[in-house]
């Protein structure tokens, strides 16, 4: 009878036992025996995906010895491969017929075995069908941490390194979360922004002054202090009931250097220079690649330097690492229902790694876009080269739906800011787009006046908005995907001349201890209001406009210091009129007979007004006309 009893009992545990394996997160650690864990990462996967290989990183004591054994009908272990630290085993597998379900996957050594639970889910929709950002799209780039603070209780929540939560350092962290951004869905969707772009959301547990994201230390968990892999996924949900879109920054260059992997290394070449005696930083000498006079030692310190002592540079020549980093942001994707990636420093990784990772999102998600750093501001050409099919890059097709003109930025913050005269002001614009011709795909340039890695567009709160309504009715209207950064639409000023968490600052309102909110009308100064209400009349305005998503441009040598371009779509047309000096001159439209035609009225959108197309309009200084023709 006692026999009985305790066989009953001990089933009914390994019932129980087993069942909360079942239940674990992809943050949860398999516990062996309570001697030993084992870590798994993705933590599941699809069926159903077009590539069928599946790559498993495991991590675990000694788990280099062991030997996986999987029997699931359909999944087939391909090949198994220990690391040079005996503490990881990397496994591929091909799923391709496999079905739904869960399995074990079993690791044998000697008598002794550990075992952990995996699974393979049901795809939800087909990768064909999703629609990434394109030139419709208006991005509003904004740092969690800066943002808003929308869950408290995440604030100083215990980490491996510790860290300070202090609004008066510019180096600390803030506290803004996911919480906070969707608590203020509904100010970003009244301001007319149809895609959100945040910097990296992926655990940083770097201790001090990585506020920012960009050193990751988990590439598979949103950092604790910002929320939860499942928070990520209901910021998406939100975003799309809304219509609007969610684009995640990624990092394959480099991670933090509290990573588990610098501290125990997979493989020697896991990173690059190491192993150096002596550290070795990159040159950021992003010509290296075009330039026929670099040296070879120039180009490999570009791609194989560390970017600064805190983010070691990852050694994607190594195919364990290529193939990680390329499943990493797919398993995002496909999770998180993305709709684009932003990849930070793209120049940087090795070059034919990030043409296969193009390649395979692209296989996967046709209908996909992904946007490069390509931080080259003193010319066009440098940017244009990594797109794909490029007019200047005869020497490999990058497979980069997009890219950032820098140059635009760098023009920009000079241009509206001074008269316009033969080489200055308007002039100077209009030099820089008509080098647009580089571009294979002018439509897919993501354009910007600032980010979170410049000057801003303002650096002191302006008199007169004379300057900022000339250039964000420019960033608003020629090809491309207009981006803005968050505080833009309410003058917010920064330099980088002192630090970076000058242009990174808080938005008021977004802590319950601050006294003022410009989330509110009320909050707002009356210049702030103002900024912000023309920029919201232009951005529902462009919405849905197609003669400015997909329209020709047309535009002339500015002629009596007035710079006029026409957009035109389907027998529509707009004119935007720009004054670029302060005081008034005369348009005379007799130059621009072959946009305006024998037409005699417009609409000027900005002011909702009708104007006559006489012989001689009168312009206000610095006045930005939008004529609807």
């Amino acid at each position: 009878m006692k026999t009985r009893y305790f066989i009953a009992l001990f089933a009914l545990c390994l019932c129980q036992w087993s069942a909360a394996w079942q239940g674990l997160s992809s943050a949860d650690l398999v516990e062996v025996k309570s001697t030993s864990s084992i870590k798994v990462e993705p933590a599941f996967w699809w069926c159903g995906m077009k590539n069928p290989q599946l790559q498993l990183m495991v991590y675990g004591d000694d788990i280099g010895a062991y030997k996986p054994v999987i029997n699931y009908p359909g999944v087939v272990l391909k090949s198994v491969h220990p690391m040079e630290s005996p503490n990881y085993l990397v496994l591929y597998l091909d799923v391709e017929e496999a079905m739904p379900g869960k399995f074990d996957i079993e690791f044998v050594k000697g008598k002794k075995k550990l075992n952990c639970s995996y699974e393979l889910k049901q795809r939800q929709g087909n990768g064909d069908e999703k629609v990434g950002f394109n030139s419709s799209d208006v991005v509003y780039l904004l740092m969690p941490d800066r943002f808003a603070n929308g869950d408290e209780s995440n604030d100083q929540i215990k980490m491996n390194y510790p860290y300070a939560v202090n609004r008066k350092d510019v180096n600390a962290r803030h506290g803004g979360d996911l919480a906070g951004i969707m608590q203020h869905l509904d100010y970003l969707d009244s301001l007319g922004v149809t895609a959100i772009w945040t910097t990296p959301v992926l655990e940083n547990d770097m201790g001090e002054g990585s506020y920012h994201g960009y050193a990751a230390t988990d590439y598979y968990k949103i950092d604790p202090r910002l929320g939860t892999n499942e928070d990520y996924v209901r910021l998406a949900e939100c975003l799309h009931r809304r219509g609007m879109k969610l684009i995640m920054d990624m990092v394959f260059n480099h991670c933090g250097s509290k990573h588990p992997w610098l501290l125990d290394p997979p493989m020697h070449n896991w990173f690059n220079n190491w192993d150096k005696d002596k550290y070795v930083e990159t040159n950021h000498d992003k010509t290296v690649f075009f330039d026929p006079y670099a040296s070879d030692i120039d180009k490999e310190e570009m791609t194989d330097g560390w970017f600064v002592p805190t983010m070691p540079d990852l050694n994607q020549r190594n195919h364990f690492v290529a193939d990680y980093l390329i499943q990493n942001s797919i398993w995002w994707i496909e999770y998180a229902n993305l709709d684009g990636v932003r990849q930070d420093t793209y120049v940087y990784p090795d070059p034919d790694m990030m043409v296969r990772w193009c390649r395979e999102v692209f296989e996967e998600y046709p209908n996909f876009n992904i946007v490069g750093e390509v931080m080259i501001p003193n010319n066009t050409v440098g940017a244009a080269y990594w797109q794909q099919g490029s007019l200047v890059n005869e020497k490999a097709d990058t497979g980069l739906k997009s890219v950032m003109d820098f140059r635009l930025r760098e023009v920009a913050s000079k241009a509206f800011h001074e008269e316009t005269s033969w080489n200055t002001g308007l002039q100077l614009v209009f030099e820089h787009l008509a080098y647009d011709f580089c571009y294979s795909d002018i439509n897919n340039v993501m354009r910007l006046l600032e980010n979170h890695d410049s000057d801003r567009f303002l650096l002191e709160t302006p008199s007169s908005l004379d300057a900022y309504k000339q250039a964000v009715v420019l960033l608003l209207t020629i090809p491309g995907i207009p981006q803005l950064y968050y505080g833009q639409e309410l003058l917010m000023t920064g330099t980088t001349k002192i630090d970076f968490g000058y242009i990174r600052p808080d938005m008021s309102g977004g802590w319950k201890e601050d006294a003022l909110s410009v989330f509110e009308e009320s909050g707002r100064t009356a210049i702030q209001q103002e900024a912000f209400g023309f920029m919201k009349k232009l951005l529902h305005w462009r919405k849905g406009n197609d003669v400015i998503s997909k329209g020709k441009m047309k535009h002339f040598m500015p002629r009596n210091n007035i710079y006029v371009y026409e957009r035109s779509y389907n027998g529509k047309s707009i004119l935007v009129v720009m004054n670029g000096v302060n005081k008034e001159v005369d348009w005379d439209l007799a130059h621009y007979k072959e946009v305006i035609g024998n037409k005699t009225d417009a609409r000027n959108v900005l002011t909702d007004t009708d104007v006559k197309l006489g012989a001689i309009i009168r312009l206000q200084p610095k006045e930005v006309l939008m004529l609807e023709l």
